[in-house]
């Protein structure tokens, strides 16, 4: 059996990746950290690692990704979420460089969450469990 690798594979870039190429999240920005000068009022899909491990016996990643989702308001950000989210889902099998994702799981759907730090934001925020298996 392959021992664990020394570094994970960028699951963040991944999921930017995947997320940006889709259509029906055109024009929206789709990164790891908002541009400068952002206000939370644009639309928005920002990815983090917040958490996961490696499963040495299934020899996968199953990191925690969060998205933060942000629109010029509570209806618009709530639609993005949910835009995301159904584009999110279905990626298993999704092969990104020598990385493929072999489970997407919902661990915490959309929740309004305010932004104390963007006082006019609105954000929905979710949690998903993602599988990965590097090469």
């Amino acid at each position: 059996m392959p021992s664990p690798p020394s570094v994970f594979p960028d699951v963040q870039a991944l999921v930017v990746d995947l997320l940006a190429a889709r259509s029906e999240l055109a024009g929206v920005i789709v990164d790891e950290t908002p541009p400068a000068g952002f206000d939370g009022t644009a639309k928005a899909v920002l990815v983090s690692r917040v958490g996961g491990a490696w499963v040495d016996d299934l020899h996968l990643d199953q990191p925690l990704v969060e998205l933060e989702v942000y629109g010029p308001d509570k209806p618009t950000a709530h639609t993005l979420a949910n835009t995301a989210r159904a584009a999110l889902l279905p990626a298993t099998g999704t092969v990104h460089g020598t990385t493929t994702i072999t489970d997407v799981v919902e661990a915490d759907g959309p929740r309004w969450l305010p932004d104390f730090t963007r006082p006019q934001a609105s954000r929905y925020v979710s949690t998903f469990r993602i599988s990965v298996r590097p090469a």
